[in-house]
């Protein structure tokens, strides 16, 4: 789904930046340009962005000791 129209950024684009390491709206804006300019997506990207970081949280809380270490 696109969130941001004005600049072409969809919901995968978040989750990947989201994988990347972003995790604020302000790293989103500077990164992907979301909300810069009419600012009406601004309230669904952060939905968004709240969205992915819950879900990296939860994947994370399952993910076995010393899985990262493999």
């Amino acid at each position: 789904m696109i969130v941001c129209v004005c600049n072409n950024v969809s919901d995968r684009k978040i989750r990947r930046a989201v994988d990347d390491g972003l995790s604020t709206m302000l790293e989103l804006r500077t990164e992907l340009e979301v909300g810069t300019c009419c600012g009406k997506c601004h309230s669904c990207a952060k939905a968004v962005l709240r969205e992915c970081l819950e879900d990296a949280r939860a994947s994370a809380a399952f993910m076995p000791q010393g899985a990262l270490a493999a």
